[in-house]
Parts: structure tokens; sequence; C-alpha cells
């Protein structure tokens, strides 16, 4: 062999044979993949703050799969959310106002009738 070869000659190749971005993350997805870690903050044996990380990497299937679906009902991130929180929201009112109105008219009927019974005493 002369000098010239051994130069153009690539390097052997050593360790598992290695995989592209898109196959990681197509296996992650399809798989799930948890993270989970706690960061305790103390001082002098007295616990200041703790933070609980749980992160689920996960495709829309896996997780519902795995029963996880608070994206469709949280109405920052649904609009089919939004409109249900809203329309709740709209007949919680209603209900206030119905209550509301017949407690005035209930008040307004006895006050009527506290007057008309003053009136008849008074006579």
């Amino acid at each position: 062999m002369t000098e010239r070869d051994l130069a153009c000659t690539p390097p052997p190749t050593t360790g598992p044979p290695s995989s592209d971005l898109a196959e990681i993350l197509e296996r992650v997805l399809d798989k799930g993949i948890v993270i989970a870690g706690d960061i305790k903050i103390d001082l002098l044996d007295i616990e200041l703050l703790t933070i609980r990380l749980r992160l689920f990497i996960s495709s829309v299937d896996t997780a519902r799969k795995a029963g996880i679906d608070w994206w469709e009902t949280d109405p920052a991130l649904s609009s089919r959310a939004a409109k249900d929180a809203l329309a709740q929201e709209n007949a919680e009112l209603r209900e206030r106002l119905h209550a509301l109105e017949s407690r005035m008219d209930s008040d307004e009927l006895s006050a009527v009738g506290a007057t008309a019974g003053e009136k008849g005493a008074g006579t």
C-alpha cells in the first residue's frame, strides 16, 4: 500500500449504527417518554421550595391511549372547550339572574302586601 492509499481510506466505524433524528423522534412519539424530577431548596433543614416536574412526550394518539386528553377540555387550548366554558358560564349567569328576579318579585309582593295592610289598619 502506498502512502496515498492510506490517506484516502476512511477510518473503520465502531459502535452501534447511528439513527437519524427523524427515526428517533418517530420512536419517541410512538412509544412516549416520561421525564420526572424534583427540585428542593432547603435552608437549615427548613424546606423553602419544592418543584415537582413530570414531563410526558408523545404523539396525540399515544397520549389518548394513556388516558391523557386535557388539551381538549382546556379553554386556552381548544376553541370548542372555550365555547363550552362560555356556554356553561352563560347558563349559570342566567340561573342567578332568574333567582334574583324571583327574589325581587317576592320582596315587592310582600312590600305591597305590607303597605296594603297598613292602609287597611289605618282606616
